[in-house]
């Protein structure tokens, strides 16, 4: 999980995308998704991503942008839509993404002594 947050005051984006993971080519996989987290974070109006995964294939990766054509364009990408295709047809059992416009934030972080 990354401990990132957008640089930017609400309003934005939010991409939820949740997931199911099969077993098969977990190696290919993870080099995939890594490639696609640094290509992401290099498209206009990307503003950061947090992801976490459970050891039973479960997963939670919200990426946070600035517009919804900027989100549109990142589906759009074309080694995006490489990855888009390996997904359904090798590494997932099923997914589910939900954008959402962020318009608050509230936040707690435990001070360190």
């Amino acid at each position: 999980m990354s401990d990132t947050e957008p640089p930017v005051q609400p309003p934005y984006y939010v991409v939820v995308f949740t997931s199911q993971r099969t077993t098969v080519d977990a190696a290919e996989y993870a080099a995939m998704a890594e490639e696609m987290m640094a290509l992401a974070a290099q498209q206009p109006g990307f503003l950061s991503v947090d992801s976490i995964a459970d050891g039973d294939g479960r997963g939670i990766t919200c990426s946070y942008w600035r517009t919804l054509a900027d989100i549109e364009a990142w589906k759009a990408n074309a080694r995006h839509l490489v990855a888009q295709r390996s997904g359904r047809k090798t590494w997932y059992e099923r997914y589910r993404f939900v954008i959402a416009k962020d318009e608050r934030v509230d936040e707690f972080r435990r001070l360190q002594d």
